[in-house]
């Protein structure tokens, strides 16, 4: 029998240490049983994922933990997600991440307008159809904030753009795209926060108290993207769960299959335990499982360290704990979990330093029998300075 593989990526769940829980950081305050069993059976370390001088993204950060080189494959996060969605990209034409963003007082003040639901959003993008859409623009609609815009004619090779939620807090103005061919992006914006001001959407949403959408947010653009198929890079046949098109997208660009999982959000309420299970099953079929699971990442964002904390004891107590039982009973096996960058509550935003990482598994021998942590990770002196040979080690039996 083949041996199985098993990876599980608590999104952002990395950070510094916080006052709110007497010096430690979210892992070390979290109840995380399993994460630590992985750490103390087996070995733990640091990797880091993004490469010097690139944006400390999850498309930057996942693909290294995939095994690809940013460096040498990256062409902007809008065009993995637009695999996602099956959106044809052909010579011509730029893809951009369009987020439905509130901004209040010239701040850039939630970069999910509230986390809107999915149906709401449906209705917005379609009036952006409606009244934006031409031979150049054309909108496609995506989950909750999260959607896309594709520019046909216009070369944007050199635009500048900025994620928002890492500009949370700070002045629009500065932040707007710039370089060539910008205007043109800054007038769509424009217009948008026009025709969004009086929508009926935003009016009931500022009636109940909630985070109306203000306008759209381009950024993440690029062109085309393709990558090399797992199984011709590394000889093995891989299965994803998640709920967010960037991972989708990633999944569908090396020849992953995609598991559905009813429930599953891509916020904090998602489906713990329904995406344990699936990975328990896809083990069964596929030789490795990659489970992404956004939720630690949201709170980061949002600020919110008891959310944070309790995303990742429910990603312990669901899924990490779940899978590695289940590994168990395979002759040859191994675990993974790191999350891809951290993202510090206090800053509600990613940082390029190295994650910890915790490994257990046939021939994984540790050296420090630790619980799970930044700190423990560090002090075991092995560091992966290239994130993309992650996989590579980690598939070595």
């Amino acid at each position: 029998m083949s041996a199985k593989y098993a990876i599980i990526v608590p999104d952002g769940a990395a950070d510094a240490p916080l006052d709110c829980f007497d010096g430690k950081t979210v892992l070390e305050a979290a109840e995380t049983p399993n994460m630590d069993r992985i750490a103390i059976d087996g070995m733990q370390g640091c990797v880091r994922t993004v490469p010097a001088g690139m944006t400390p993204g999850s498309d930057v950060a996942l693909m290294s933990l995939l095994g690809y080189d940013p460096a040498q494959c990256y062409t902007g996060r809008a065009p993995i997600e637009a695999v996602a969605q099956n959106i044809p990209l052909g010579p011509d034409d730029w893809v951009f991440r369009c987020n439905l963003v509130t901004c209040a007082d010239g701040l850039m003040a939630d970069h999910s307008a509230g986390h809107i639901s999915t149906k709401e959003a449906r209705e917005i993008i379609d009036e952006l159809k409606a009244v934006l859409e031409s031979k150049t623009v054309r909108f496609y609609p995506g989950v909750s904030y999260r959607h896309l815009c594709v520019i046909s004619g216009i070369d944007f090779s050199k635009v500048t753009t900025s994620p928002p939620h890492d500009i949370i807090g700070e002045k629009v103005a500065k932040h707007l795209p710039r370089g060539k061919h910008s205007d043109f992006l800054n007038d769509l914006m424009a217009r948008s926060q026009q025709l969004f001001e009086n929508h009926p959407i935003n009016r009931v949403r500022r009636d109940l108290g909630e985070n109306p959408v203000s306008t759209i947010w381009l950024w993440g653009q690029g062109q085309k993207a393709l990558l090399e198929r797992f199984s011709k890079k590394y000889g093995k046949h891989g299965a994803a769960i998640t709920a967010v098109d960037l991972v989708r997208g990633l999944a569908r660009l090396i020849g992953f299959e995609l598991i559905p999982v009813q429930g599953a959000t891509g916020y904090v309420d998602t489906n713990y335990p329904g995406k344990g299970q699936a990975a328990i099953e896809a083990l069964e079929k596929y030789d490795i499982v990659f489970v992404h699971i956004e939720a630690p990442d949201e709170a980061g964002h949002s600020g919110n360290p008891q959310q944070k904390k309790k995303a990742v004891e429910l990603i312990d107590q669901f899924i990490v704990g779940p899978v590695y039982e289940a590994l168990q009973y395979y002759e040859q096996y191994r675990i993974l979990v790191m999350p891809d960058h951290p993202t510090p509550v206090e800053i509600r935003s990613h940082v390029d330093e190295p994650v910890p990482f915790a490994m257990a598994g046939t021939g994984v021998k540790g050296f420090l029998h630790n619980p799970f942590s930044e700190s423990h990770a560090n002090r075991s002196g092995f560091v992966i300075k290239n994130g993309s040979d992650m996989m590579e080690f980690f598939l070595k039996i």
